[in-house]
C-alpha cells in the first residue's frame, strides 16, 4: 500500500488535495492558510483599500460572492483594514433562481454581521428578468442582464454613500472575459477588462480582490471553511455567448494547466497603439449614467422594452443611437409646437 502523500508546506499533516494553481500536496489548513495569504496579498500590491472607506461588497449568494464577503470581513479584522463593509444584492425577478440565492446572501448577512441591502429591476426599471425574456426571447438575455445588474449595483451602492465595489470575479472569469473581447475585436473593453480596479472619473471605483484566485481553489476553499452558498446555474445562462468561452477555456486549460494564468497576464499587458482611437467617456443625456454614447446603453435597452421593440439595442451602436437622439428630437419639437398651440403633450419618463 503507498505511503501518504504529507503536506509539501508543514511536512506534519496528510496532504488533502493538490492545489490546481501551483501543483502542491498541502493539508488542509496550510491550504487554508496559504489561500488567505494570496488574497491579502492581492489587496496590499494593488492598494485597492483605504482605512476608513465603505467598501459595498456584490453579494449574489454564489460560491465566490460568498467567500469573497467571508475574506474580507476576516482580513478586515485580522489585518486591520479599518473599512465599513456592506452587502449588496441585486434581486433580477428571476423566479425560482434569485429568490433562492437571496436566501443564501441573507443567511451569511446573519453569520457575519453585516448589513445587506437589496435593489431590484423591478424597482429601478419597471422591468424583471423573467417579462424581459418572455419579450425578448431565449437570446440575448445576458445583454439586457448584464447592463442593467451593473448599472443597478452602481446605484444601490451610491444610495449606501459606498466607496467603492469589490466582486467576486476570480481568475477564470477575467480569463474568459479577455478571451471573449479578444474574439470579438472589442478593442475598448479588451485594454481594461483584466484591470484589479476599475472605474475613477465619476464612476465608482469598482475591485477584484480574487482576481488571482483560481475556481477551482475557490470551490475547495469554500468547502474547507463550511460555508453556505447557492450553486445552481441561472436558468437563462446556457444561452450566454461566455459559455463557449467558458468550454473553450476548459479545454485549453486541460492541455495546458497555466492558461487562466497566461489569458489574465496577456490583458494585464495588452498595449493598443497609440493611433487607435478610443471611445471618450461622457454622461447619457436622459440618466446621467457614464456613457460614451449620447445614451447609455441601460436606457437603449429599455427605451426598446418600452416601445416594444425589444430588439433595438441588439446591434450597431451608431444605428440605434441615431434612430433614438432622432426621435427625441423630433418630439422635442412637436412638444414645442404643442406648447405653442396650447395643447398638452403626454411624455414617458423611465
Amino acid at each position: 500500500m503507498p505511503a501518504p502523500v504529507l503536506c509539501q508546506s508543514c511536512g506534519a499533516g496528510r496532504a488533502a488535495l493538490r492545489r490546481p494553481k501551483t501543483g502542491q500536496a498541502l493539508c488542509r489548513a496550510c491550504f487554508v492558510a496559504a489561500f488567505e495569504a494570496e488574497v491579502h496579498g492581492t489587496i496590499v500590491a494593488a492598494g485597492l483599500f483605504q482605512p476608513g472607506e465603505t467598501v459595498a461588497v456584490g453579494a449574489s449568494g454564489g460560491k465566490d460572492s460568498t467567500v469573497l464577503a467571508h475574506l474580507l470581513h476576516l482580513l478586515n479584522e485580522r489585518h486591520g483594514y479599518g473599512l465599513r463593509l456592506l452587502l449588496l444584492s441585486v434581486d433580477e425577478g428571476i423566479a425560482g433562481y434569485r429568490d433562492d440565492s437571496l436566501e443564501a446572501v441573507r443567511r451569511n448577512r446573519g453569520r457575519l454581521g453585516l448589513p445587506l441591502h437589496v435593489v431590484s429591476y423591478q424597482e429601478l426599471y419597471g422591468w424583471s428578468m423573467d417579462r424581459i425574456v418572455r419579450h425578448v426571447g431565449p437570446k440575448n438575455n445576458c445583454t439586457f442582464c448584464g447592463v442593467f445588474r451593473r448599472q443597478a449595483l452602481d446605484r444601490g451602492a451610491a444610495l449606501l454613500g459606498a466607496d467603492k465595489i469589490a466582486t467576486g470575479h476570480n481568475a477564470d472569469d477575467v480569463a474568459e472575459t479577455v478571451l471573449m473581447n479578444f474574439l470579438r475585436g472589442d478593442v475598448g473593453r479588451l485594454r481594461r477588462c483584466a484591470g484589479i480596479l476599475t472605474g475613477g472619473e465619476g464612476a465608482l471605483p469598482r475591485c477584484k480582490p480574487l482576481k488571482h484566485a483560481y475556481e477551482k481553489e475557490i470551490v475547495l476553499y469554500a468547502y474547507f471553511q463550511g460555508l453556505d452558498y447557492f450553486s445552481t446555474e441561472c436558468v437563462y445562462a446556457p444561452n450566454a455567448y461566455r459559455g463557449h468561452a467558458r468550454t473553450l477555456l476548459k479545454d485549453l486549460e486541460a492541455v495546458r494547466p497555466s492558461a487562466v494564468a497566461d489569458l489574465v497576464h496577456s490583458g494585464e499587458w495588452l498595449a493598443v497603439r497609440e493611433d487607435v482611437r478610443m471611445p471618450t467617456q461622457g454622461t447619457c443625456q436622459r440618466c446621467g449614467y457614464l456613457s460614451s454614447q449620447p445614451l447609455c446603453k441601460a436606457c437603449v435597452l429599455l427605451e426598446g422594452l418600452n416601445r416594444g421593440l425589444p430588439r433595438l439595442g441588439i446591434g450597431k451602436p451608431s444605428r440605434m443611437q441615431k434612430a433614438l437622439t432622432g426621435a427625441e428630437e423630433s418630439e422635442a419639437g412637436f412638444q414645442e409646437g404643442s406648447q405653442q398651440s396650447g395643447k398638452a403633450v403626454r411624455t414617458i419618463d423611465f
